[in-house]
Parts: structure tokens; C-alpha cells; sequence
């Protein structure tokens, strides 16, 4: 059983970093809130097209004070996710100024064998469970979503730009 998060839901300020985005983003692997439809819609506006994936050797870690998870690497473990495939290069600034400077976007192997990008989370703050996203949505899914489309201006005035 995962210890009750008495927190109020968070959600990341927007970004300044800029480097992230240089080349081209092919698929994004989304493993937390970025799988659920409401923040997506919050967000970006839309649902992009979605397939199953499973990302090995990662984990969609709990994080101490955070209704959010971090992918952290985890020999023997397989990340559950979504490949989000058909990303603006503007959603994808979008997304990226949502995920802010915490994260480190990178490269990772999928079970297929294919590749993706990926939020990394860099390994502090990382508590021993595994994210439940059936909790998440369950508790906080609602007011995150609420706090996503309240931010969704800004970081699409930083994408913008």
C-alpha cells in the first residue's frame, strides 16, 4: 500500500531552458500525467495519437512531496507508458517548458526495440514505491488538470517565442 500524499497537487513552473528542443523530436515516452487525457487537453489543447509502451530498465518512480512521478533507471524493472507520436514541434516546446529544468530529456530503449524521448528525473527526492497512476487519478488527476490549463497560457507564450 502506497503512503497517502498530503500534499496539494504541484505542477512544474515553466522552463527557460531552450537546448533541449535543438533537434528534432521523434516520439515522446510519457510515463506520469502525460498518459492522462485531461492533461493533455489542459496542455496542448488536443489528445495526440497514443500507443502502448514499456520502457525496461526504467521505473515510474514515487517522488517525495510530489503527485508526479520521475522515470529513474532500475535494473529489472519495465516502466509502463504511452508513446505520444504525432507531436507539433509547438506542443513539443509546450511540453517541454511544462516538464521544466528538473528533468533531463533523453534517449531511451523501448521493449520494442524502438527509441524514444524521455523525462529523466535525476534521481533525488526518489522514494522506494513505484508511481500509481490509478491513485493519481483517482485523488488528484481533477485539480492537476485545473492547474495544468491555469499554466497552459504561459507555456504556450514561452513556446511562442
Amino acid at each position: 500500500m502506497h503512503p497517502a500524499i498530503t500534499q496539494p497537487a504541484t505542477v512544474p513552473t515553466a522552463s527557460s531552458r531552450r537546448d533541449r528542443l535543438t533537434h528534432d523530436p521523434t516520439v515522446l515516452f510519457a510515463y506520469g500525467t502525460l498518459q492522462f487525457d485531461a492533461v493533455l487537453v489542459a496542455l496542448i489543447g488536443r489528445i495526440p495519437q497514443r500507443i502502448p509502451a514499456r520502457a525496461p530498465g526504467w521505473r515510474a518512480a514515487a517522488l517525495k512531496g510530489r503527485d508526479y512521478p520521475g522515470l529513474v533507471a532500475a535494473a529489472g524493472m519495465t516502466a509502463p507508458g504511452l508513446l505520444l507520436t504525432d507531436l507539433s514541434l509547438r506542443e513539443w516546446a509546450i511540453l517541454d517548458a511544462f516538464e521544466d529544468d528538473r528533468y533531463d530529456l533523453r534517449d531511451v530503449e523501448l521493449a520494442s526495440g524502438e527509441r524514444a524521448l524521455a523525462y529523466i528525473w535525476p534521481d533525488s527526492d526518489v522514494r522506494e514505491d513505484n508511481w500509481d497512476a490509478e491513485q493519481f487519478k483517482a485523488r488528484h488527476l481533477r485539480k492537476y488538470a485545473a492547474r495544468c490549463a491555469h499554466i497552459a497560457p504561459e507555456l504556450a507564450a514561452e513556446a511562442d517565442h
